[in-house]
């Protein structure tokens, strides 16, 4: 008999909505990348832009339980160069190495805060962490340009 998926693992859709949840509304709270953040694109949207954040925690959980192995499709609303390509959805924040680095540690503390086990966080970790070359594209074009 195979191993559960991490979707399984995770608990399902609903688990992962509600870990989405938490994890979302934690972000915009996040001195670093929040709405207290010296990034002024991440500032302005976790100030202005909160009308679409029901809209964001569905696309990411949509985007979690794709990439965990559940029966859920992601596609992009801006679409990158994979099918779970980040890139382009991300490019006009322009979020630093260091600033995706604390997202991600913004979505540890939120693994912890609903328990999940280490084995199935350090896999949603891995998963998310795939994508920072695609999330700091904007952040490395803007760089390499002098901006």
């Amino acid at each position: 008999m195979p191993e559960p998926s991490l979707y399984e693992r995770l608990g399902g859709a609903f688990a992962i909505a509600a870990v989405i949840d938490h994890f979302s509304d934690a972000v915009v709270q996040n001195p670093i990348v929040g709405q207290k953040s010296a990034n002024p694109a991440l500032r302005e949207w976790h100030t202005n832009n909160l009308g679409r954040l029901p809209g964001l925690k569905f696309m990411r959980t949509l985007w979690v339980c794709n990439v965990a192995g559940g029966p859920f499709q992601f596609a992009a609303t801006k679409p990158g160069s994979t099918p779970l390509g980040l890139e382009e959805a991300h490019r006009e924040l322009q979020i630093s190495p260091e600033e995706f680095d604390e997202v991600a540690a913004e979505l540890g503390r939120t693994l912890d805060f609903v328990k999940v086990p280490q084995r199935e966080k350090e896999e949603v970790l891995a998963a998310f962490s795939a994508h920072k070359g695609e999330v700091n594209e904007g952040y490395t074009a803007a760089a390499k340009a002098g901006r």
